[in-house]
């Protein structure tokens, strides 16, 4: 991979912990109302996981930052399948899974970043389809 699709990866991994890091009623409000479904996050968030593997043998990530995403990613690959059906939003105050996730963002932003409180990324546009 060129550095600025790692650059790209890099960015996209922290914009998306980030999200996850973030207290709950600030999750809902950056939801919105959008229909976000929970596997689509969980996907996305193990997806990411696998490829700062990729990343980290490249040198974008330090191995102490790596070691927390694995965190991250192995917990929520723990949780059980039924709980990533629904809305994110619904799961974030009936899923405890969440909540556990939570600190486990926060300490990969802290060992990345030094600070877990960063802005959240901005809501993408919705698709013409999802109207």
């Amino acid at each position: 991979m060129n550095p600025l699709g790692d650059a790209h990866l890099r960015t996209w991994t922290l914009r998306l912990i980030t999200l996850l890091s973030a207290d709950r009623p600030d999750q809902l409000a950056w939801l919105g109302a959008r229909a976000t479904e929970t596997a689509d996050v969980v996907e996305e968030v193990e997806l990411l996981c696998r490829g700062a593997e990729g990343l980290a043998e490249r040198g974008v990530f330090a191995p102490d930052e790596l070691r927390e995403l694995r965190s991250v990613g192995r917990h929520l690959g723990a949780t059980q399948a039924s709980s990533h059906h629904g809305l994110w939003g619904e799961a974030l105050t009936t899923d405890p899974a969440w909540d556990d996730i939570r600190p486990l963002a926060r300490q990969f932003l802290l060992t990345t970043l030094g600070d877990w409180q960063q802005p959240l990324p901005k809501p993408a546009r919705p698709h013409a389809g999802d109207r």
